[in-house]
């Protein structure tokens, strides 16, 4: 058997994490490893509400022209709409699930059609959730903006602590001077990845509201 591996991410953040996509790359390919040959793989940066993906298009066409079937790791990963999976299926590329690969297209549509189901009645429940809590007073929200405030103040505080790190009369360096230093002396961001231009550019902004003290206002 011949397949057409086809991964799904909602978000580009996703996409170039890998957040998501290597399960889906790991079940896919060991899926084909044991059952057939993976010809081609596709990954599509797309919500599932979207209908119009290039990528999974372009993917069909391969798989149709090859002879092979779609893999795909797991059901939702594709779609939770009967309407979509089932278009799909009228092209004639057979649909593989790596997750439930005995399932025949009658069961897909009836899991498809329970995913859709417990989606609205999810949604359902989350808005009647919202409009009570809403109709006792509460205030909405208030956990994520706890959290954003503590995200501000512990950036606040690292920017700060990075001063440390800074050459002397870097406020004369470029951005992509002040960035390839930070790097050459293993300082790591504070989500640890390496610093870039544009990174110390956002730095910038804390550092000219620094105190003077912390040499952050002599940056012109």
């Amino acid at each position: 058997m011949k397949y057409v591996g086809y991964y799904r991410v909602s978000t580009k953040k996703q996409g170039k994490s890998g957040l998501g996509l290597e399960a889906q790359k790991q079940m896919v390919e060991t899926f084909a490893e044991a059952n057939g040959d993976l010809v081609a793989e596709f990954v599509e940066v797309e919500s599932g509400k979207n209908d119009q993906r290039s990528e999974l298009s372009k993917a069909m066409a391969l798989a149709k022209k090859s002879g092979a079937s779609l893999l795909i790791a797991k059901l939702d990963r594709f779609s939770r709409r009967v309407s979509f999976i089932a278009a799909m299926m009228e092209k004639g590329v057979p649909l593989v699930i790596a997750e439930m690969p005995n399932a025949t297209d009658f069961q897909l549509h009836i899991f498809a059609a329970l995913a859709q189901e417990e989606r609205r009645l999810v949604s359902e429940r989350t808005k009647a959730a919202l409009a009570q809590a809403k109709k006792q007073g509460k205030k909405l929200g208030l956990n994520g903006l706890i959290l954003a405030e503590k995200n501000r103040i512990d950036a606040r505080a690292f920017a700060s602590a990075l001063l440390d790190h800074l050459d002397e009369g870097w406020e004369g360096q470029s951005f992509s001077e002040i960035a390839r230093r930070l790097n050459d002396k293993g300082i790591k961001t504070r989500t640890g990845r390496r610093f870039y231009p544009q990174t110390i550019k956002n730095y910038i902004g804390f550092w000219t509201t620094l105190p003077a003290a912390s040499g952050g206002t002599a940056f012109l």
